[in-house]
């Protein structure tokens, strides 16, 4: 049997991008049940994908049917999009099967067990001198992850920079710069010692960065979600950031991981704004990989029960056997 359900969040405090800023975080809950036992697994509908609260509850609901006759993980990616519904649903699935052999999803799956991680932790987007404040108030953090906006973004690093001196710094500008701008701002980011910039362009018009210089390797978000995104990102892209409500779960993400390696991509594990639910699935993922970002609980003015630890600057497996090492 297979419900989903809505729940809410509020953040520690505004969180903003440039797209726009939000004060709570809103989930989708899928939970699957078979033989007594529940497997559950969260995602996050996002706009920015042309996704509602309301159409990932409908994709996820879609599901029941089908998971009633039969189907399996194997198969929703013939019945469901890559997107948020997928992911909530494949994570259940991969937690109940972790439940109903007695063994966690990294021995299922044959990944190594989840150990503790550096993640990053993210600067809202805001004036120069408020992130900067922001940042002081975190710099003994070993890696801080700035979010950009576009105009004024050369004075954001720097300031960034100059609170947090000793942090390695990565930026996320979402989509917000323009190729005239370009220059400067890759500049700016070389002075700041940055060591990774995530989707300076739009998704859509990101064609430039195949002749534009990369001094600081270039990393795609909203340009990948799949496997069969990873073609159009040859000569543009030098990682890829590889989130489980893009790529449509667990299961997609393994094969993601592997065809980006094997393009000799680097990887970042990322998140949306969620809480451990939706994490412990991608922390399976940051075994090997260069950043790791899911701090998505720390912003979160309280994550849910039994959730993943955070000890200063790492994360850790929580007390869910199914994610646990």
């Amino acid at each position: 049997m297979l419900t989903a359900a809505v729940e809410r969040f509020p953040t520690a405090g505004a969180f903003t991008i440039a797209r726009g800023s939000r004060t709570e975080a809103v989930v989708v809950v899928a939970s699957v049940s078979r033989g007594g036992r529940v497997g559950q697994g969260e995602c996050v509908p996002y706009a920015r994908y042309g996704e509602t609260v309301d159409t990932v509850m409908d994709q996820v609901r879609s599901l029941a049917g089908p998971l009633a006759g039969g189907a399996d993980r194997g198969d929703l990616s013939g019945l469901v999009p890559a997107g948020a519904a997928r992911n909530a649903v494949d994570c259940a699935l991969w937690d109940l099967e972790a439940q109903e052999a007695g063994r966690p999803v990294h021995a299922l799956a044959g990944l190594p067990a989840p150990a503790p991680r550096v993640t990053a932790y993210t600067i809202s987007l805001d004036a120069a001198p408020a992130m900067a404040k922001a940042a002081a108030r975190v710099a003994a953090r070993p890696l801080l992850k700035v979010k950009l906006g576009g105009d004024g973004d050369a004075e954001r690093i720097a300031a960034v920079r100059h609170a947090a001196p000793h942090a390695r710094l990565i930026v996320d500008a979402n989509e917000a710069w323009s190729e005239a701008a370009y220059p400067a701002l890759v500049q700016a980011c070389v002075d700041a010692g940055v060591e990774l910039i995530e989707q300076p362009f739009p998704a859509a018009a990101d064609e430039c960065l195949g002749h534009l210089p990369r001094p600081v390797p270039i990393c795609a978000d909203e340009s990948v979600h799949d496997t069969g995104s990873l073609d159009r990102l040859r000569g543009r892209y030098d990682a890829v950031n590889i989130k489980l409500d893009k790529t449509g779960g667990l299961t997609e993400a393994l094969r993601l991981h592997a065809a980006a390696r094997a393009r000799g991509l680097r990887i970042m594990v990322g998140c949306m704004l969620g809480t451990s639910l939706a994490m412990a699935p991608a922390l399976l993922l940051a075994a090997d990989a260069d950043w790791v970002d899911l701090d998505g609980p720390l912003l979160l003015a309280q994550d849910r029960a039994g959730g993943l630890m955070y000890d200063g600057h790492t994360v850790a497996p929580g007390s869910s056997p199914s994610w646990s090492a």
